[in-house]
């Protein structure tokens, strides 16, 4: 089931929060470009171990949050912006899935890779628990569009939080163990951290409760699993009001630029640590 769609015209506010992800994503996409060619070669030549994986992992994140910022969507919602099957929720969530794991590896790696550098056993323990925990956040968030059920979204975005809860506590640990430049690094990420984890818990996980909370007083019903999996690859309602996307231009514009800088910044900080590992 889709809409006729409007073109998106300039007057309207979503279209100039479409154009600003649309040239956020280029920048970041040219960024990594760049950085590839400056730092592949470490990875080739076995500077620095596992550079290579670093950067094709950013590769899924950076480039999956292009193909998301250049076709928005709200999966429970079934909304989009253009009227095309890759703004399907079957499509989308399938790239996030994809974009999203490989960003928890990337976090594992530099864990790991400092963890074991300084014998910080903790910071070891932490990496080994994020990918794990971001498999079943997932798994969680693939219930909650497949049902329509926004209580499993702020189960995935808890678990989220759980996640880098962890994660900064694996960079507090390694705190003390540098110096200079790397402790300050360490100290911008986790407050950086603590920064991602308030809104998670004061504006994201609520969001999804008070939706939930909405669609019970309105007596909606959830779409069953297999009836869910139809739906996901078969429907997208094409809107351009503002009120449809306001909920969601906070977090999405944050996702597709704090977090993709993020991980570029990751794969560099990696970069640096293999040179004092070598």
């Amino acid at each position: 089931m889709r809409t006729r769609p409007r073109s998106l015209v300039w007057s309207n506010p979503v279209s100039w929060w479409w154009a600003m992800l649309t040239l956020v994503s280029g920048v970041n996409v040219v960024a990594w470009v760049l950085m590839y060619r400056q730092l592949h070669d470490a990875g080739s030549t076995g500077r620095v171990p596992g550079m290579e994986i670093m950067l094709l992992l950013s590769a899924a994140y950076v480039f999956g949050c292009a193909f998301r910022s250049l076709l928005p969507r709200a999966d429970v919602q079934r909304i989009c912006l253009f009227d095309t099957w890759l703004s399907s929720v079957a499509v989308g969530r399938s790239v996030a899935t994809v974009a999203e794991v490989c960003f928890a590896a990337q976090w594992t790696m530099i864990l790991l890779q400092l963890g074991t550098m300084t014998g910080a056993e903790t910071t070891v323990n932490a990496a080994w628990l994020i990918v794990p925990l971001i498999l079943i956040a997932e798994c969680f968030s693939w219930y909650a569009v497949v049902t329509t059920n926004y209580f499993f979204n702020a189960i995935e975005n808890s678990i989220w939080a759980v996640a880098f809860f962890i994660a900064g506590i694996g960079l507090c640990r390694l705190m003390p163990e540098f110096d200079g430049a790397i402790r300050a690094v360490l100290a911008i990420s986790v407050v950086g951290i603590v920064i991602y984890l308030a809104f998670l818990m004061t504006v994201d996980v609520p969001m999804y409760l008070k939706r939930r909370q909405a669609d019970m007083a309105l007596g909606n019903r959830l779409l069953r699993p297999l009836e869910g999996l139809r739906d996901v690859s078969t429907r997208w309602i094409v809107t351009h009001d503002l009120s449809e996307w306001k909920e969601e231009i906070a977090w999405m514009s944050l996702y597709f630029s704090a977090a993709v800088w993020a991980s570029l910044a990751l794969c560099v900080f990696y970069a640096v640590e293999g040179r004092i590992v070598g």
